[in-house]
């Protein structure tokens, strides 16, 4: 089943700015909120100490202060400015629906989150990969087949089954919908449970959409 939405209602729902959960979303694991530190530390203080050598000598000292001020604050505006990256490639859709079908079937694969190197025993460098169990979710309504909708299994995924009711958005280049181009997070009203990768949506007011055009 899907239900198009109105003018207007895709831009509430996923919204321009970073919202807190989004922000967390964005800031990563230790390891990459480690490397925005990095180069927030190191960035703001090398700007900082030539904008105090050419502050006096030079037009370019004050820009290179305010530079610094921006690295400094790297940590803040980097995950904000990733999260409005990510929401604005569904924002940019012209055709949006909520969809609701059931789980049709769901599955667990292996993903690889990083790689490095390290050294071993004998100090010969070998690749490590950091791997983590991710479940994934296929959707489906009496047309069939939708997507799929893949996440980091977490404990409270045990719960899910196959046949519960599923609510997204599906996005599309056509008006249509014979093609689609990008599912949202989605939520399982029997368990009041969230899912997806990031999350997208304005999740109260989805479910408050939801509960006025499914009932």
């Amino acid at each position: 089943m899907l239900i198009p939405l109105k003018p207007g209602e895709l831009l509430r729902l996923i919204p321009a700015v970073a919202t807190g959960p989004q922000f967390t979303a964005c800031s990563g694991d230790p390891r990459k909120l480690l490397q925005r530190v990095l180069i927030s530390v190191i960035g703001g203080v090398i700007a900082l100490l030539i904008s105090q050598t050419l502050l006096f000598r030079s037009q370019a000292g004050p820009v290179f202060l305010v530079v610094g001020f921006v690295f400094l604050l790297y940590v803040l505006w980097g995950p904000i400015l990733e999260a409005g990256r990510r929401n604005a490639v569904l924002r940019r859709y012209p055709a949006a629906a909520i969809f609701e079908g059931v789980v049709a079937d769901q599955f667990r694969r292996e993903v690889v989150e990083n790689r490095r190197e390290q050294a071993n025993r004998q100090g010969r460098l070998e690749l490590v990969e950091n791997r983590r169990t991710w479940l994934c979710l296929e959707l489906e309504d009496e047309d069939g087949y939708l997507g799929q909708i893949r996440f980091p299994l977490e404990k409270k995924h045990e719960l899910i089954r196959r046949g519960m009711v599923v609510r997204c958005l599906v996005l599309s280049e056509r008006k249509d919908f014979s093609r689609i181009g990008a599912l949202s997070d989605g939520w399982l009203p029997q368990l009041k449970q969230w899912v997806g990768e990031y999350p997208y949506l304005l999740r109260p007011a989805f479910e408050e959409l939801c509960l006025r055009r499914l009932g």
